[in-house]
């Protein structure tokens, strides 16, 4: 119906889920289900050399065992590649993009790369290369896709008006430029978060985004491609992280425990989702207060 709620949760299968993601998804699935809207779940797996099958499984496991259920089919993002192209396509076309040659380590020698809000932000090395060298290195190198923000910026007539509503930060306005020339095209994946997401929240008729506040400075990006796009601007709600004990940021990478351990050591997922609705978290983690 008009109106309707429709919120998402969008994870990656590049790892098992923890904590964190549990307490996202949660909030996620009870803002569309207080008001009678869509739960939608999409697999992040754009990520050919980390993504994994048995990840993918094991969400569907994690959040059955949770007592929460999603609404439709699942989205996976590898089926949606071409959207993403016509996406680039469209950026391309209006002189907005440039190929970047640089590796992490290129950038990190330059020693150019000034700070911003997100860290450090891309010199634009590769912004002002020759074209008949651009065109050569095109035909033989690895190379990623940024997108020139200063023009992008100026094609939308500035930033003054880029804003976007956020239920716990209220209206914040957007500032992209000092975010620099991100990336929107991976040289080992066809889309970057922040193009995918921006495109596939407006494909699935997304009108909340709930997430952590750890993505809240790339909002500031996802604002000004909605805007070059045409895309709707859902409400947000940028949460905050769930952490263990000493306050840490529950993460992969950092090898947090499992939501599947939590399971095999007899923490029941239904009780476990109640406790976080509640406000309380098992031992050894801190829920944080918005």
């Amino acid at each position: 119906m008009p109106g309707a709620v429709i919120t998402r949760f969008a994870p990656s299968p590049t790892g098992a889920l923890h904590l964190g993601h549990a307490f996202s998804a949660i909030q996620a699935h009870d803002r569309a289900r207080k008001e009678g809207g869509t739960f939608l779940l999409r697999i992040e797996d754009i990520d050919g050399t980390r993504s994994r099958p048995e990840h993918v499984q094991g969400i569907f496991d994690d959040l059955a065992i949770l007592g929460l259920a999603w609404d439709g089919p699942v989205l996976f993002q590898s089926a949606r590649l071409a959207a993403y192209e016509q996406a680039l396509s469209r950026l391309r076309e209006r002189d907005l993009l440039y190929p970047c040659f640089c590796t992490r380590a290129d950038i990190a020698a330059s020693g150019a790369a000034p700070h911003g809000a997100a860290g450090a932000i891309y010199p634009g090395t590769c912004r002002s290369l020759d074209p008949a060298i651009r065109q050569t290195r095109l035909a033989t190198e690895p190379h990623a896709w940024r997108i020139d923000m200063a023009r992008a910026v100026a094609a939308i007539g500035g930033a003054e008006e880029l804003v976007w509503h956020d239920e716990i930060a209220g209206v914040v306005s957007a500032d992209p430029l000092a975010h620099g020339d991100v990336v929107l095209a991976r040289k080992d994946a066809p889309a970057s978060y922040h193009l995918a997401v921006t495109v596939d929240d407006a494909a699935q008729g997304v009108t909340h985004v709930v997430r952590g506040v750890d993505l809240f400075e790339a909002t500031h990006v996802h604002r000004v491609l909605q805007a070059l796009l045409d895309l709707p601007v859902p409400l947000y709600r940028h949460h905050r992280l769930l952490t263990d004990v000493a306050g840490n940021r529950l993460a992969k990478r950092t090898g947090a425990p499992t939501l599947a351990s939590l399971y095999a050591a007899g923490q029941d997922g239904p009780a476990l989702a109640d406790m976080l609705r509640r406000g309380q978290a098992p031992p050894g983690f801190a829920l944080p207060r918005d």
